[in-house]
C-alpha cells in the first residue's frame, strides 16, 4: 500500500499554485532599454525582434507604459554616434550627453521609476571596449578613474542605482569612494560581478554597434577581463571581493547557462543577487518561436523560472513586457 502519493498535489491547477514554490511578478524585472539621439525614433535592433531603440521624446512615453504595466525598474543603454567615441569615454562624462539626459527623460516622465544605468566605456570607445586602450592591452586602474568619474556624471543627473558592466579589477572600490565624497551616499551599485566572456552577447552588441574592432594592437576579444566560461568558484571570489568594495546588489550574466553560478553566488552571499537574460537567450527564442519549433510563451516562463528559482532576487531581460502581459 503507498501511503505517500506526490502526485496528490499535482493533480489540478488550484493546488498545484497553491504549493508553487517559484512565481514571477512584475516587480521581479529590471528592463533594459535602449536610447538613441533624434526624434521620433523607434528602431528595431535587427537581431532582436520586437525590440527597440528609442529616442528621448518616445522613451518618455515607453516609461509612462511600462510603469502602467507594473514595471518599476529600468537599466538605460546609449547608443553614441561615432564621431563621439574615442579612446577614453571622454563623451561619457558630458553633464549634457544622451545617457545625462536620458537618466533626467526618465525621472521627468515617472520619478518613482528606478533608474539604473550602464557604467561602461565600451559605447564611447572607438575600439569597442570596456576600458582605456594602450600597448595592446587595457590598462585597467587608468579604467577605474574614468569609470569613476562615469559614475557620478549618472549620479549627479538623477540615476538611483548605477551599473559596472566592465570588469576591471578594483572598480567597485573607486566608484564607491567617489560617490561617498561628493555626498551621494545613497547613490547604490549593482555590480556585474560575475560576467562571463560569453559568446551570448552578440545581439546586444549589435544594439548599441560596441562590438571591439579589428585593428592591429588592439585586443580581439574581451577575454582578458571578462570571466572564463569554464570557471566556478573565480565567480564567487569575484562577488565576495565586489561586496567588500561596496557594491549593493551583485549580478550574474548571463543567466541560462550560467544557473549554477547563480546558485553559488546566492548561497554565499547577503545581498540581492541580479541575474541578466542576455540578448542571445531572447534572440534565439524569438528565432526558434518564428520557426515553430518552439512555443514562445511556455519556453520564456520556463527559462525564466529556472533564473528565479536558482536564486535570482531580480531579472534584467527583454521579455518583461512580455511576460507582463501574458501574467496579467
Amino acid at each position: 500500500m503507498i501511503l505517500r502519493r506526490n502526485r496528490r498535489l499535482r493533480a489540478t491547477e488550484a493546488i498545484r499554485s497553491l504549493v508553487r514554490e517559484t512565481s514571477i511578478a512584475p516587480t521581479d524585472f529590471i528592463v533594459p532599454m535602449f536610447v538613441v539621439e533624434g526624434h521620433g525614433v523607434k528602431e528595431e535592433i535587427a537581431s532582436m525582434p520586437n525590440y527597440y531603440r528609442f529616442s528621448l521624446d518616445l522613451l518618455q512615453k515607453e516609461i509612462k507604459l511600462l510603469w502602467a504595466m507594473g514595471l518599476k525598474s529600468v537599466l538605460l543603454f546609449v547608443k553614441v554616434p561615432e564621431h563621439l567615441k574615442d579612446n577614453k569615454a571622454a563623451e561619457a562624462i558630458n553633464p549634457e550627453g544622451l545617457m545625462q539626459r536620458a537618466i533626467k527623460t526618465v525621472k521627468d516622465a515617472c520619478p518613482e521609476m528606478l533608474v539604473m544605468t550602464d557604467v561602461a566605456m565600451d559605447p564611447y570607445s572607438k575600439y569597442g571596449h570596456d576600458g582605456i586602450v594602450g600597448n595592446g592591452i587595457i590598462q585597467n586602474d587608468a579604467t577605474n578613474q574614468v569609470l569613476a568619474e562615469i559614475s557620478l556624471s549618472h549620479a549627479v543627473a538623477g540615476a538611483d542605482i548605477i551599473a559596472p558592466s566592465d570588469m576591471m579589477d578594483g572598480r567597485i572600490f573607486d566608484i564607491r569612494s567617489l560617490l561617498e565624497q561628493e555626498g551621494f551616499h545613497n547613490t547604490g551599485i549593482m555590480s556585474y560581478s560575475a560576467k562571463y566572456a560569453s559568446a551570448f552577447y552578440g545581439p546586444f552588441r549589435d544594439a548599441l554597434d560596441s562590438a571591439p574592432v579589428n585593428s592591429n594592437n588592439i585586443p580581439k576579444d574581451k577575454k582578458t577581463y571578462q570571466m572564463d566560461p569554464a570557471n566556478r568558484a573565480e565567480a564567487i571570489k569575484e562577488t565576495l571581493m565586489d561586496i567588500e568594495e561596496g557594491a549593493d546588489i551583485v549580478m550574474v550574466k548571463p543567466g541560462l547557462c550560467y544557473l549554477d553560478i547563480v546558485r553559488d553566488v546566492r548561497d554565499a552571499v547577503t545581498v540581492p543577487v541580479a541575474v541578466y537574460q542576455v540578448s542571445g537567450e531572447y534572440a534565439m527564442l524569438k528565432a526558434a518561436a518564428e520557426k515553430g519549433w518552439l512555443n514562445h510563451d511556455a519556453v520564456m516562463m520556463e527559462q525564466l523560472l529556472s533564473i528565479k528559482r536558482a536564486g535570482a532576487h531580480m531579472i534584467a531581460s527583454y521579455f518583461a513586457k512580455d511576460v507582463v502581459k501574458l501574467i496579467s
